[in-house]
């Protein structure tokens, strides 16, 4: 199981940006999975964005594209989802995950199997 810590949650206005960071370690397949989730209070915990082993954002909630991005930088292990145009309704724990490629990358959170601690963002009006 892969090691997921999250970090860069935190508190902004409406219209702000932040960056979360999600490290990973302790990696026993060459080819993952990895996607960011998010859950608010009394929801269901859903798909932001998913990218794959390529490299290759395959998913995007409708809720966010054009304003978040996800991308990696493998040479350190390192899982990133930029966020602009920050609203209140994105308000959530949001989380990292990941799973052994197995030939595709799903968007649905019971697809992976290694999930981070979570990390706060809150975005006020």
């Amino acid at each position: 199981q892969v090691r997921l810590v999250e970090s860069g949650g935190g508190s902004v206005q409406a219209g702000g940006s932040l960056r979360l960071s999600c490290a990973a370690s302790g990696y026993s397949y060459s080819k993952y999975c990895m996607g960011w989730f998010r859950q608010a209070p009394g929801k269901e915990r859903e798909g932001v964005a998913v990218i794959n082993n390529f490299g290759v954002p395959t998913y995007y909630a409708d809720s966010v594209k054009a304003r978040f991005t996800i991308s990696q930088d493998n040479a350190k292990n390192t899982l990133y989802l930029q966020m602009n145009s920050l609203k209140p309704e994105d308000t959530a724990m949001y989380y990292c995950a990941a799973r052994s490629w197995v030939g595709t990358c799903a968007w649905y959170s019971k697809f992976y199997n290694s999930w981070g601690q979570g990390t706060q963002v809150t975005v006020s009006s």
